[in-house]
C-alpha cells in the first residue's frame, strides 16, 4: 500500500526512540490525569492491549483485569514494558498489528494513542479486527489525541496518510502517521460501521467506549466519506 513506507518509518521512530518514549508522561500533567482515569473505565475480564508501548498502561490494566495480553511491534519498547510490569497475569506478544490476528476473544480491547497512528484507509480493517477480538458484550476502550493537539505537532502535507514530523535527541527525524480524530466524526464513522460508541473529551484528548456490531464482518467494508 502507499502508506507502507510511512508505517515503516513510524516503526523506526519508536524503535530508535524507545528510551525517550516515557518522557511525555513525566512532563505533561494531562497525560498523568489520563492514566488516572483507568480506574473509572469498564475494564474487565481478559484484556487485549494493542500497541502497549513501554507498558505505561499495562500494569494499570492488569490491576483491574483477569489477564492482559499486550501486543506491540517494536522489540525495544516491549523490553521496557516487560521490565516495568511484574504481574504474572500479563503476557507480551511482539507482532505487527496490521498483520496480526488475535487467536482468541477478549472481554475488553484497549488501546491508548494507537488509533491516531492507523492510516484512514486501514481503519475499517482495524475495527473489524477489534470486533472479532471481542467476546459477545465486550467493549473496546480507546484514548487518543483530538484536533486541539495538532497545534503542538509539525504537521506534514502531501503524505500518503495524515502525518507529522518527530525529532529525537540524536537529531534524527521521522515521519509518523498521526490522525487527529474529531470526536463527532469518529462517532459518526463508527456508527456507520455498525458500532455503538460514546466518546467524551478530556482536555485535548478523548476517551471512547465502543461495542461492535452483533455479527462482526457483516457491516460495510469501507469507512464513510467525511
Amino acid at each position: 500500500m502507499d502508506d507502507d513506507v510511512l508505517l515503516a518509518e513510524q516503526m523506526a521512530y519508536y524503535r530508535v526512540g524507545a528510551a525517550e518514549y516515557d518522557r511525555p508522561y513525566a512532563e505533561h500533567e494531562d497525560l498523568q490525569r489520563l492514566l488516572a482515569v483507568v480506574d473509572g473505565l469498564p475494564i474487565v475480564g481478559d484484556v487485549l492491549e494493542l500497541a502497549c508501548g513501554t507498558g505505561q498502561w499495562t500494569s494499570l490494566l492488569a490491576a483491574r483485569a483477569h489477564s492482559v495480553t499486550a501486543v506491540d511491534a517494536v522489540t525495544e519498547v516491549l523490553a521496557l514494558a516487560r521490565a516495568r510490569t511484574a504481574s504474572p497475569t500479563v503476557q507480551f506478544i511482539e507482532a505487527d498489528l496490521f498483520e496480526w490476528q488475535p487467536p482468541r476473544r477478549y472481554d475488553t480491547v484497549f488501546f491508548a494513542f494507537w488509533l491516531s497512528h492507523v492510516p484512514p484507509t486501514r481503519l475499517p480493517d482495524f475495527w473489524n479486527t477489534v470486533a472479532t477480538a471481542l467476546t459477545p458484550g465486550g467493549k473496546a476502550i480507546f484514548i487518543d489525541d483530538g484536533p486541539a493537539v495538532a497545534g503542538s505537532e509539525e504537521v506534514l502535507a502531501n503524505q500518503p496518510a495524515p502525518a507529522v514530523l518527530r525529532r529525537l535527541d540524536d537529531g534524527s527525524q521521522y515521519r509518523i502517521v498521526k490522525v487527529f480524530h474529531d470526536a463527532q466524526t469518529l462517532t459518526d464513522d463508527l456508527t456507520a460501521l455498525g458500532w455503538s460508541v460514546r466518546i467524551r473529551p478530556m482536555g485535548g484528548n478523548f476517551i471512547g467506549i465502543a461495542e461492535p456490531p452483533t455479527t462482526p464482518g457483516e457491516e460495510p467494508a469501507t469507512a464513510p466519506a467525511s
